[in-house]
């Protein structure tokens, strides 16, 4: 049996609000909110008195969704350095593919994005950069040039 799709992409965030104000300018959709807790949520994640709250998000074609997180219980950790390198083992991005890689760029600097690198062309098929969002979170933009 094959895999139907991806689902989302799931990231733990300490400041629920703010990491969704950054998505949402980003252009993504606020689908919903929910709080996750009791047995099916500790048997799911391995974790002994899970309580947290959760924002879906989805892109505006509705075919990818970005799953944020806040534990209240238990306390969310650091597995590592903060804001860590891009090639560490098991570190990843979430990328995204954009109308004007400069103007997204504005846009979330209000939000606290800072360019890990600088904005890079592909040949002269994209424009490519990495930011950190929210909580360190490495975020790809990729803009098709024409």
């Amino acid at each position: 049996m094959a895999i139907q799709r991806m689902d989302n992409v799931g990231i733990v965030v300490g400041d629920l609000e703010a990491a969704v104000a950054f998505f949402v300018e980003l252009g993504m959709e606020l689908e919903g909110r929910a709080e996750a807790e009791g047995l099916f949520a500790d048997r799911c994640t391995g974790l002994d008195g899970v309580h947290c709250d959760i924002a879906m998000l989805r892109t505006p074609d509705g075919h990818s969704r970005l799953e944020l997180a806040r534990y209240r219980s238990p306390a969310a950790t650091f597995a590592g350095p903060r804001n860590p390198p891009h090639n560490v083992l098991g570190t990843h991005r979430v990328m995204f593919a954009v109308d004007d890689i400069e103007d997204t760029l504005a846009r979330l600097r209000p939000h606290g994005a800072e360019l890990v690198g600088d904005i890079a062309r592909f040949e002269d098929s994209y424009a490519l950069c990495y930011l950190r969002g929210p909580e360190g979170i490495i975020v790809g933009l990729a803009e098709q040039l024409r």
